[in-house]
């Protein structure tokens, strides 16, 4: 009775969990568009220009708030969301994946964040949206500032290997740590890029919903394609021996 029921509840849920990740994936790309049009008309130009204006000594647009070495920590925290750092970070997962015999997901994992690089590029091109004026720059910049790519890189990058390496991995406490760590990195991210200054806190927040919302999608097509068997399952630790009569 106790293993039917085991059984039947874990059927559930890999019931409910690719419809819970479409569902993200659709809120997430409705608030990412409702923002966006926003965005567009500068419904949210005032609330921008008050949050950054707080991440700011007043009366010296110049000085972040806070000691000399936050400022310090926070360009190194933006650097976790280049694409430098994110090359390596993908490379190193890649090679994990195909060592431990995952070639399949590894395939998925480089479709997926080479998939969110493009969708991000085009959708800057598409915006063009100037960067904040309001204060100095705190780091370097070189394209448009809708939707931050920072935010949305990281948010695609660190939510999909969380995720993927999650569903390869048995264990609860493997799959929240795996995604307790994805989530917090992509969090500290976009808050370095408005602490810096290099964007309006809106880029910032639609980046999140759309990387987060590829990172669902990718989610949801990696439970379809293990579910078929086209993507190595998540492994489980062998029974330890039955002691000798």
């Amino acid at each position: 009775m106790l293993i039917a029921s085991g059984l039947t509840g874990r059927l559930r849920l890999n019931e409910a969990v690719p419809l819970v990740s479409i569902g993200l994936v659709g809120l997430l790309g409705w608030g990412f568009v409702a923002l966006a049009g926003e965005v567009m008309e500068g419904e949210t130009l005032g609330l921008d220009r008050r949050i950054l204006l707080a991440l700011r000594v007043a009366g010296n647009a110049t000085d972040p708030i806070g000691p000399s070495w936050l400022e310090e920590s926070a360009r190194d925290i933006t650097g976790l969301g280049g694409h430098v750092v994110l090359g390596l970070i993908t490379c190193s997962a890649l090679l994990y994946l195909r060592m431990t015999g995952r070639s399949r997901a590894a395939l998925l994992v480089l479709a997926s964040i080479g998939g969110g690089m493009v969708l991000s590029a085009l959708l800057k091109l598409g915006f063009d949206r100037p960067r904040p004026d309001l204060v100095p720059h705190g780091a370097r910049v070189y394209t448009a500032s809708f939707p931050s790519g920072h935010a949305m890189l990281s948010a695609a990058t660190y939510l999909t290997l969380g995720a993927l390496l999650a569903r390869v991995h048995a264990g609860r406490g493997m799959k929240l740590f795996f995604l307790g760590i994805a989530i917090a990195l992509t969090i500290l991210i976009g808050v370095s890029r408005v602490y810096l200054g290099v964007h309006w806190p809106s880029d910032v927040l639609a980046g999140w919903c759309g990387g987060a919302a590829w990172a669902a999608l990718c989610w949801y097509v990696a439970l379809l394609l293990q579910r078929e068997g086209e993507v190595e399952g998540e492994r489980r630790a062998p029974s330890p021996p039955s002691p000798s009569a």
